[in-house]
């Protein structure tokens, strides 16, 4: 049960990337003024600050980066869960593209389905002119998720008129997958590569430590969480964004094969943004962008972890 905690958790927050290549010539420019940075790990690496195009290999500029977003109904963007960089800038973003054009809807992995009503009659006092005395309390927000990281970008959209929306299973949605697996459907999600990569990694997540049995009920829940985003996305009013675990977002592993497989239509255009420390390393084929910030202070996870 202590294992199925940690991914209830939400621990596959890591990405992985392949070594890029900056010209110097290059400089990134923006016509607003980014947040500084505050994380103490890497700040004078060369990829700081940088944003690179994965299909490309370049680097491109913030007005760059906001242009293809801005014209996507569908923006995944990727944190490490405990970078307050990830998150100023997730709010630089979503406050760049409101400017740009109207959001339809913010979607957070952070917020559970049964929260919904809450959070939307929050929303609706505060429109109104009502603010709640402790926001948190009154979102009944999961104190699983540090709400001082979060309390800016969830200020800011509860003030918006676009709905913010929850996106993830609740704990007894998740204990009722992990106890009685269901059947996932659809092509992509179903890869074997994919369920070899994710397993791969929710070993690695609990510090190879988690017994082989209990693998394919902890696959079962990361999926069917991916699978609840993709639902709330493709129901949002559009243009979403999507704020999850880098994970979560990737189009190798993540929510967009559960958006593929529930697709009946044509294909809405999607985007992904991965949020990545400096020294860290990432697929290129696991999202569109990359945005490199410092780093926050290692932890070792495994190291209080006992058998």
């Amino acid at each position: 049960m202590r294992w199925l905690l940690l991914t209830l958790g939400g621990l596959l927050g890591a990405c992985q990337v392949a070594p890029l290549e900056f010209e110097d010539s290059m400089r990134v420019s923006t016509e607003r003024t980014l947040p500084e940075w505050q994380s103490p790990r890497e700040r004078s690496h060369p990829r700081v600050g940088k944003i690179v195009d994965l299909h490309s290999r370049a680097q491109v500029t913030v007005e760059h980066l906001i242009n293809e977003l801005a014209d996507a109904p569908l923006v995944l963007l990727g944190e490490k869960h405990d970078n307050p960089d990830h998150h100023a800038l997730q709010l630089w973003l979503l406050q760049a593209l409101e400017a740009r054009r109207p959001q339809g809807s913010v979607v957070m992995e952070m917020l559970t389905l049964d929260q919904q009503t809450t959070v939307s009659q929050v929303q609706r006092q505060i429109q109104s002119g009502e603010q709640a005395e402790d926001l948190p309390q009154a979102l009944n927000w999961h104190s699983g998720w540090d709400w001082q990281q979060y309390a800016a970008l969830v200020s800011h959209s509860l003030q918006q008129p676009y709905p913010l929306l929850a996106g993830n299973l609740n704990r007894d949605a998740l204990m009722a997958i992990y106890r009685n697996p269901p059947q996932l459907t659809g092509v992509e999600s179903t890869r074997a590569d994919v369920i070899e990569h994710l397993t791969e990694q929710i070993r690695e997540g609990h510090c190879n430590k988690l017994p082989e049995a209990q693998l394919p009920a902890m696959l079962a829940v990361q999926q069917q969480r991916d699978r609840s985003m993709a639902k709330v996305l493709l129901e949002a009013p559009k243009p979403t964004l999507l704020i999850a675990g880098a994970y979560h977002v990737r189009y190798d592993l993540g929510v967009p094969l559960h958006i593929h497989d529930l697709q009946n239509a044509e294909p809405l255009k999607q985007i992904v943004v991965i949020l990545a420390e400096a020294d860290q390393e990432v697929d290129s084929g696991s999202a569109d962008f990359i945005w490199y910030t410092p780093a926050v202070v290692e932890t070792d996870y495994c190291a209080d972890i006992k058998e």
